[in-house]
């Protein structure tokens, strides 16, 4: 215990350095979404190579991609002992819109004990976690207890569109036996949470295109069919009034969960009043029959994300739009296949098209849900971690949300991912005013190093490697 209490007393006496070199990560607008941002995102990516290197780890490299660059290290000093690929990303969404914000984005700053900037919490407060504690690690006992190679990109926000052909090349590089990242959140302060399950998606762009030009709505309204109103119509043929995917064929793989893992998911996961409080919401929508729980994790959804069309500045336009267009996203649950739907929804939208207009369907990302089982060693070892840091035992949760790279893991690596993450419900990830709770920050480099100690007592590979299995 000498030990352990050397590397935690290292990390406590430097909790103000670490808050100014996080706050140094922050100021980097790595917008992966915004092509002006390029040069920013690569100013970031040295600079996390710079941290990686400061704090002990090999071999680290800035490897171009074709689109951002992937942050790599590695330490593989510890013969027999397992490897862990820590997992994160240092690109964030875009800031808008900024009258929102009680501060500029990317001037983070400490109020009470939150840290507010774009990307605090997600992924680089998160991810900052780990490098902290390799730090921590590295510095007092000049030794990490496994070995750990370090995968950072720049591409999440965006799906992730050159990391699984990058892992494929680099899949023996990248072998590991269990893979962590930090990228998601608790169930409520002071209740860790692991999330084992995460739903797939399939981001897609419908546009429905009308006449060759814009057209005076007084002299042509009446007359020719406008692409908005045309667009309107096949969005309202998406769902049925309960809440349903009315895309014929759409819930033909959809699993169904037995009353035993229904009840494990209302004693374990968020009530409605939560979830409805947590959205700053008054009254939930949905399929009838189950949770709102339920409905973001077990269930299939499909939002519109943005639609355009028309003129949309100050004051009217008399004009009937050439084009309109609108953004789908589709979170799937296990079973269904992105591709398949994809095929459902051409079929759809060709179907439900007025033949008085043009549509075009544009699939932007693509992703298969990502299961582990709850059994799994490596997450018994991600708890284990949180009653030493945290005081309390997590929850184990499904998520609905949808991380790309932990069905890459599973499917070219062949190792489950521990998705251990230190982010409250309230500190508004993706929104204005963004935060990371700083004593979630501290507790979670306490955190990461515990879970590297708990993996070093496991036995190696045959323990860790039991990935997507189905969860009974």
């Amino acid at each position: 215990m000498k030990d352990e209490h050397r590397v935690l007393a290292f990390a406590a006496a430097n909790r103000p350095r670490f808050i100014e070199e996080l706050r140094a990560f922050i100021r980097f607008p790595s917008v992966s979404a915004q092509s002006k941002h390029a040069g920013d995102i690569r100013k970031c990516a040295r600079w996390l190579a710079n941290q990686l290197r400061h704090a002990g780890l090999d071999r680290v490299k800035v490897v171009p991609t074709e689109g951002s660059p992937v942050v790599y290290a590695e330490w593989l000093r510890a013969p027999g002992s397992p490897t862990v690929l820590i997992y994160g990303h240092y690109d964030v969404v875009p800031p808008e819109p900024l009258s929102e914000w009680k501060s500029p984005p990317f001037q983070p700053v400490v109020r009470g004990k939150d840290l507010f900037g774009r990307g605090a919490c997600d992924d680089k407060g998160q991810l900052f976690c780990h490098v902290k504690a390799l730090e921590a690690l590295l510095e007092t006992q000049r030794a990490l207890p496994v070995n750990v190679k370090c995968l950072f990109e720049g591409e999440e926000e965006i799906n992730s569109p050159n990391l699984a052909t990058f892992v494929e090349r680099n899949r023996r590089a990248l072998s590991a036996d269990v893979a962590v990242m930090s990228d998601t959140r608790f169930l409520a302060p002071g209740r860790p949470a692991i999330a084992y399950a995460l739903r797939g998606k399939l981001i897609a762009e419908l546009e429905v295109r009308g006449p060759g030009h814009e057209l005076h709505c007084g002299n042509f309204g009446g007359a020719i069919h406008n692409p908005l109103q045309a667009l309107c119509r096949i969005l309202a043929t998406l769902h049925d009034r309960q809440g349903h995917i009315a895309i014929p064929g759409f819930y033909n793989r959809v699993r169904r969960w037995s009353q035993a893992e229904r009840n494990y998911m209302a004693h374990t996961g968020p009530s409605d009043r939560d979830i409805l409080t947590d959205a700053g919401a008054e009254k939930a929508w949905g399929e009838p029959g189950y949770s709102e729980y339920e409905r973001t994790t077990i269930r299939p959804a499909l939002s519109i994300n943005g639609v355009v069309g028309g003129y949309q500045g100050d004051g009217a336009k008399a004009v009937i739009p050439a084009t309109a267009v609108a953004k789908l996203d589709f979170r799937l649950v296990p079973d269904q296949q992105p591709r398949e739907i994809e095929r459902l929804l051409r079929q759809h939208i060709a179907c439900v098209t007025p033949p008085t207009v043009r549509s075009t369907v544009r699939i932007l990302a693509a992703a298969p849900a990502a299961l582990v089982d709850r059994r799994d060693r490596a997450l018994r070892s991600a708890a284990f971690a949180y009653r030493k840091s945290f005081g309390v035992s997590p929850v184990l949760l499904r998520s609905g949300g949808t991380i790309p790279v932990t069905h890459t893991f599973q499917r070219v690596l062949g190792v489950p991912t521990v998705l251990m993450g230190f982010a409250l419900p309230e500190d508004r990830i993706h929104a204005p005013n963004e935060k990371f709770h700083l004593p979630n920050f501290f507790r979670g480099i306490q955190t990461c190093v515990w879970f590297l100690r708990a993996v070093a007592s496991e036995p190696k590979r045959a323990a860790f490697q039991r990935a997507q299995l189905a969860i009974p």
